[in-house]
């Protein structure tokens, strides 16, 4: 879409990218008011019909943090690294909940815009943008859940030992947000063209999280599996997460580095493969 302020200039030229890497990344900035938009959008259409609206936000992962207390720790026997099972489960859902729910609405962005696609331009990168924004909100209902009985426990004497890398939570939340929008956008950009994949999300990312220490920490693990679990880009943020709270886990500055770089790596030929894609996606969709 182009406006034409007089007959002779314009005020926006939209020219196609010429390679994959043309991510003009700047664009989101100038389209800042329609990422608000979606984010208000998503807000409004998810709870416009349910009686308890946001409140969602608490019970499911407070029934979800119950259903794991009783499952893994009391049947299964599960390890919490000597932390209070409840607590210890709220801490890994929490982080786990805003990784998988960014990562599973933005894996459906081109099938499930494909009507405004067709009809508009604009960077279609605002909308798994503001997916990670609109998630963000459920997060930081969560995170505050969570500390409020972090508080409880604490008060009540249970030996918990948080430390300086609290400091490192934004830092966490960063690592989770780039991960899970760059594997996102990959999924999304391939599902325009192989819908198994829609399929596969699904369960895919619960395998994952067993596949992650949110229900048992690193220490269970014998060292070999250890080794094989840094590889894991979620495994450092997750056991991070928890060490700042708890003073237990498996972390470094090394692992957390090393997650870092892996998430701008992802996020970066994800960008560069959903530019390449949506030129075309309307062809195939």
């Amino acid at each position: 879409m182009s406006q034409k302020t007089t007959e002779d200039q314009w005020s926006e030229i939209i020219t196609p990218k010429k390679s994959w890497f043309d991510l003009r990344l700047n664009e989101l900035w100038q389209y800042r008011d329609l990422i608000v938009l979606f984010v208000r959008r998503d807000f409004v259409a998810v709870y416009k019909q349910t009686i308890l609206g946001p409140l969602w936000h608490i019970i499911q992962p407070l029934f979800t943090t119950l259903v794991f207390v009783l499952v893994f720790g009391k049947i299964a026997g599960l390890s919490t690294d000597g932390q209070p099972a409840f607590l210890f489960y709220m801490c890994g859902v929490t982080i786990w909940n805003y990784f998988a729910s960014n990562l599973n609405k933005t894996s459906n962005t081109f099938v499930e815009n494909q009507a405004v696609f067709g009809k508009v331009y604009f960077p279609r990168l605002t909308v798994p943008v503001s997916n990670v924004i609109s998630g963000l909100f459920s997060f930081t209902i969560q995170f505050v859940l969570f500390l409020i009985f972090y508080l409880i426990y604490y008060l009540r004497g249970a030996q918990l030992q948080p430390n300086l890398w609290l400091l490192a939570i934004p830092l966490f939340i960063l690592i989770m947000a780039i991960l899970s929008l760059g594997l996102g956008i990959i999924i999304s950009s391939l599902t325009t063209k192989y819908r198994d994949l829609t399929m596969l999300i699904g369960f895919g990312v619960q395998l994952f999280m067993y596949a992650s220490p949110v229900i048992y920490p690193m220490s269970s693990l014998s060292p070999k599996l250890q080794y094989y679990m840094q590889f894991n880009p979620v495994a450092s943020i997750l056991e991070g997460f928890k060490y700042a709270f708890f003073g237990q886990g498996i972390v470094s500055i090394n692992s957390v580095g090393y997650s870092l770089l892996i998430a701008g790596f992802v996020f970066f030929i994800g960008v560069a493969l959903f530019h390449r894609i949506e030129k075309t996606f309307m062809d195939t969709v």
